[in-house]
């Protein structure tokens, strides 16, 4: 995976789109976290949202680097 990507002469970060494409991730885990109930088990909402999002951070780039390289 390359380091940038060029949109239109732009360079974006690689970290700046693998970022995005965990928020989106985690904005449908939240939303299926909160149909099922999870959060009633939780102590800070904010803090486990927090740990779920860097969680899946590492998840996705780590995904990518074995799937781009």
């Amino acid at each position: 995976m390359p380091a940038e990507f060029d949109l239109y002469g732009v360079y974006i970060p690689r970290l700046l789109v693998l970022m995005l494409v965990t928020l989106f991730a985690v904005i449908i885990l939240r939303r299926l976290l909160a149909w099922i109930g999870a959060y009633t088990l939780v102590w800070h909402r904010g803090l486990f949202d927090l740990a779920l999002y860097v969680l899946l951070l590492g998840a996705v780039s780590t995904v990518s680097r074995w799937y781009f390289t």
